[in-house]
């Protein structure tokens, strides 16, 4: 184990350059080790150059950035773990369940399930390992104002039923952490809010394991009209995605983002619904899940893109208790 480094040990970080990185969010030498020289000029005030050096000295003394064998990587994604969202037969076409170091994305029509599922993985983050929860506290960035407590309740009740256990509701609001994001720009310093939290809790019985952007594109796609300002918006977007994904790598959490979809009505035969974002967030997604009602309280998940698991779909229900096979 090597010893904690500080900022303040980096070559050319003086107090005053740490004191802006940590305001900046760069709280720890692994934030400044994945960081690009452009966003610590920015956020210190500093030279592109010493930038470029700071970065270099902090992914030396991190050990992140070289090169590694696949043994290695192997043995390093042995600390992945799997989220379950309740379902046996929806954990099955995800492998297992929810990942962490990784982004999940569910996108779909207005009451397709997205924010059910959001809230159910919320509750199961944090029960015990053992039950396949990953034991940790959860963080919702909640863009259209759907994140509601009393659903958590039902939900927490329906667990304790099912798994026998005797759970707090009140404890389980208690972990849940909720910012409500007013605009885009707004949404991604919220992401950086998010990363001193997780720094904050790291060392409790409860660090943050779940980020929840719900929706991540609502406010991305009110705000930028028109095909003029598309490049402008899959700009921020990607530096959104990419923000997310680092921190699911440093935290070993599970990011989940729901995401609406738009119809394609010269779409002659396939689904002419499409997730909006473009390439950008399909790309930047490690799994996507197309969710899309069908009778009554099921539901059809299809996993429509995954690093290693194959195209397939699973039939889930939306109970009172939370959702089930």
């Amino acid at each position: 184990m090597t010893e904690k480094i500080a900022l303040e040990d980096l070559p050319g970080v003086g107090p005053a350059t740490a004191e802006k990185l940590k305001e900046a969010g760069f709280t720890t030498i692994e934030a400044v080790a994945v960081a690009s020289p452009s966003e610590l000029v920015a956020a210190a005030e500093i030279g592109e150059s010493t930038a470029a050096k700071i970065i270099n000295s902090s992914r030396q003394s991190a050990d992140v950035g070289g090169f590694e064998t696949g043994d290695m990587v192997l043995e390093r994604r042995k600390s992945i773990q799997k989220l379950t969202t309740g379902s046996d037969e929806f954990n099955r076409l995800l492998g297992g369940g929810v990942e962490t170091q990784s982004i999940t994305e569910f996108y779909g029509e207005f009451g397709s399930g997205k924010t059910q599922v959001a809230h159910q993985l919320a509750v199961n983050t944090q029960l015990p390992v053992e039950h396949h929860g990953l034991n940790g506290s959860v963080v919702i960035i909640d863009t259209e104002n759907t994140f509601r407590p009393e659903r958590i309740a039902h939900m927490v009740e329906g667990a304790a039923e099912k798994l026998e256990l005797e759970l707090e509701t009140e404890e389980f609001l208690k972990r849940i952490h909720v910012a409500h994001a007013y605009n885009s720009n707004h949404q991604i310093l919220l992401v950086d809010a998010t990363s001193k939290l997780a720094e904050e809790l790291k060392s409790t019985e409860y660090p943050v394991r779940l980020l929840i952007v719900d929706s991540l594109t609502a406010h991305f796609r009110a705000e930028y009209v028109g095909r003029g300002t598309l490049a402008d918006r899959q700009q921020k977007l990607n530096k959104h995605m990419h923000d997310l994904m680092r921190f699911s790598g440093l935290n070993n959490a599970s990011v989940v983002v729901t995401n609406q979809v738009m119809s394609k009505p010269d779409a002659f035969f396939g689904d002419p619904t499409k997730p909006i974002g473009g390439h950008i967030v399909g790309h930047t997604s490690t799994f996507r899940i197309y969710l899309r009602k069908s009778k009554g309280e099921k539901r059809i998940a299809r996993l429509v893109d995954s690093p290693n698991l194959p195209e397939g779909e699973a039939i889930f229900s939306v109970t009172t208790g939370g959702l089930t096979d």
